[in-house]
């Protein structure tokens, strides 16, 4: 089973968050043979951005991407850009040490900035705040903690606990006792922004060749030799490879594909809201909740509500059901293998 294709038809942009994202232009498929100094696989945002600064650093680059730029999980996300890792910096201070745990949280302080710089070049357009949802007291008396931890000994001071009463006038819901809001996170559209950082690098002179799936990678026997790349109707020779797929790589690179497990999550978004959709949120902001498989949620610009959440554990979508609400109001859209 090529993954590629087991779930999309290919060179389509799956459904996305808004009716009118941005495009990148006509398809342009690698034809014939060309050489490059790097040849990138994946026009996510790890390929893109890696296109991006290495063009600008003067290096000769051609980026291969089977689908559309942004086709994958970065093009098909909640939008939150959050402020440091998955697990917390009173975890990591345990798990690896006050020191190491510092340098991820700048780590991702500067992934953060990056990602907003690119935003900002680009035209996407990012909002400011994101709230983290509790369903205890213990929750929230440990993120009360943890808030003060960060401004103590990481200089970040963003972060604001909302009491009961404080917290619903934000996001009106019974489900949760209280929060806190993160103002130095926020969202942005993810396909949009992929698509920008691709027109920033092809404006850099990286060669974008969409519609372009690699099928096979042939690598120098010696020291210093060129790596020929083969797809359906051309073949690329450079110095340097980027593999940049992800959950895609499979056949390309068997190790690491084999020790890359399948999730997907899903998101759908409703109807227009209008006037209701202060009944889901009073603020331009995000939210996500603690739940292992955590739930996630916005309102576009038109006033849907996009809500994520649920995994299953294969390649294969599951059969598009329709959610069991009052009205015949939502379209399904999947996210991609991670």
């Amino acid at each position: 089973m090529n993954l590629l294709f087991a779930n999309d038809r290919r060179g389509n942009i799956p459904l996305a968050l808004r009716r009118d994202p941005r495009t990148l232009g006509a398809l342009r498929p690698l034809m014939g043979e060309a050489r490059a100094d790097v040849a990138i696989v994946g026009g996510g945002y790890t390929g893109l951005s890696a296109a991006l600064h290495l063009a600008r650093a003067g290096y000769s680059v051609a980026l291969l991407e089977a689908h559309r730029v942004g086709f994958g999980a970065s093009g098909r996300n909640g939008g939150q850009l959050g402020s440091g890792q998955r697990l917390e910096v009173d975890a990591l201070e345990r798990m690896a040490g006050p020191e190491t745990a510092r340098r991820l949280w700048d780590l991702a302080e500067e992934a953060k900035a990056l990602t907003l710089d690119l935003a900002r070049e680009s035209g996407v357009a990012f909002a400011p705040g994101i709230a983290h949802a509790f369903r205890s007291t213990r929750e929230f008396d440990h993120a009360k903690a943890h808030i003060d931890l960060l401004a103590r000994r990481y200089g970040y001071d963003r972060i604001e606990p909302l009491e009961r009463e404080a917290f619903r006038a934000i996001l009106p819901s019974e489900a949760y006792l209280a929060g806190e809001l993160d103002m130095g996170a926020g969202h942005l559209h993810p396909l949009n922004l992929a698509i920008g950082m691709a027109g920033l690098a092809r404006d850099a002179g990286a060669r974008i060749h969409e519609g372009s799936a690699v099928t096979r990678i042939d690598h120098g026997r010696t020291a210093g030799a060129a790596s020929t790349l083969f797809t359906d109707q051309g073949r690329l020779i450079a110095d340097h490879v980027i593999l940049a797929a992800n959950g895609y790589l499979d056949r390309l690179e068997p190790k690491v594909a084999a020790r890359v497990m399948p999730i997907n999550n899903y998101i759908v978004a409703t109807e227009p809201l209008g006037a209701r959709a202060a009944e889901v949120l009073t603020r331009d902001i995000a939210v996500h909740d603690t739940k292992f498989v955590v739930n996630y949620w916005r309102l576009s610009p038109d006033k849907r509500l996009i809500f994520g959440g649920g995994e299953t554990i294969t390649y294969r979508f599951p059969p598009i059901s329709r959610p069991k609400c009052a009205s015949p109001c939502w379209r399904s859209i999947h996210c991609s293998p991670m």
